[in-house]
């Protein structure tokens, strides 16, 4: 039968669901796949065969733009981070990573912070609007919330990603009447939730798609995906445009004498908070051998 090509929006136990033609194939990969090394996953643009019996069979990945590895995601558009304003409360350097981590891939990172019933978010949404980034608080009493939300989903392949507790099922929950993705309540004495999502899907919704995964917390990003250090400032837009007038070539932007970056921070033209993060991250990685990452 003709190729078509299509998209993986679930992969389970080795069965992959290829979105093509208006129809969904239940798909295996050709043996082949293993020989090389290549795993589709979801988000993957693939090209199938399909059979007589109405399923199909993997021919071949096409070239992806981007790929996380845990879990693992190819052709994302946007990063939505998730934080809550409380309980648990919000910590700047993690959410700071996630999103060097994005723009390292070439992925539009949007912090959205939840819960703001019980706290108010606007000094956060601040900090990362002012670096550059989409930021916004979401409420799911919120309409006006909803559809700026929604609107940034069309057209686009878009995760959530936070810790369990801040939301992230209950946020999809209201973007998609009836998809009931459980949620676990938090656990008092943890200070977190129990994530409780079983598989890796793509779920269509405001002209787009949108995943969601299993234990997707901003732990495995961290883990999983390291920036050399001398990449890491290309990670951080709000450096951009002072990071090319510092005094000597190769500056680190943590401590040099006539660093730009250093004096746009004095000056509040970069957000503390941001460069904090920067000079955090920039140690955890600047003796790691190249061989590790």
């Amino acid at each position: 039968m003709e190729r078509i090509n299509g998209l993986i929006i679930k992969a389970i136990s080795g069965f992959y669901y290829v979105e093509a033609a208006d129809s969904v194939y239940e798909c295996k990969a050709r043996g082949i796949f293993r020989k090389k090394g290549i795993s589709p996953v979801v988000g993957d643009r693939a090209v199938i065969t399909p059979c007589e019996d109405g399923t199909a069979q993997v021919e071949e990945i096409l070239p992806r733009k981007n790929y996380l590895v845990r879990p693992p995601l190819a052709n994302l558009d946007r990063l939505f981070i998730v934080s809550s304003a409380a309980q648990p409360s919000p910590n700047t350097v993690i959410i700071d990573k996630i999103c060097a981590v994005a723009v390292s891939k070439g992925i539009e990172p949007v912090p959205v912070f939840t819960k703001t019933d019980l706290s108010s978010a606007s000094e956060l949404t601040e900090i990362y609007r002012r670096s550059g980034f989409n930021a916004f608080e979401y409420s799911t009493q919120d309409q006006s919330s909803r559809q700026e939300l929604l609107s940034l989903l069309s057209g686009k392949i878009s995760a959530f990603t936070g810790n369990t507790g801040v939301g992230k099922s209950t946020l999809l929950n209201s973007l998609i009447p009836g998809l009931d993705i459980q949620t676990g309540d938090i656990s008092k004495k943890l200070g977190r939730g129990r994530h409780t999502t079983r598989h890796s899907e793509l779920y269509k919704v405001g002209g787009g798609y949108v995943a969601d995964t299993p234990g997707f917390s901003t732990v495995d990003i961290e883990r999983y995906e390291i920036i050399r250090k001398d990449e890491l400032a290309e990670c951080f837009p709000d450096f951009e445009q002072y990071r090319y007038d510092c005094q000597f070539t190769g500056c680190s932007h943590v401590c040099e004498k006539g660093c730009a970056v250093i004096e746009a921070v004095n000056e509040g033209k970069i957000c503390s908070s941001r460069h904090k993060s920067y000079v955090s991250m920039y140690n955890e990685v600047k003796d790691i051998p190249d061989w590790k990452k």
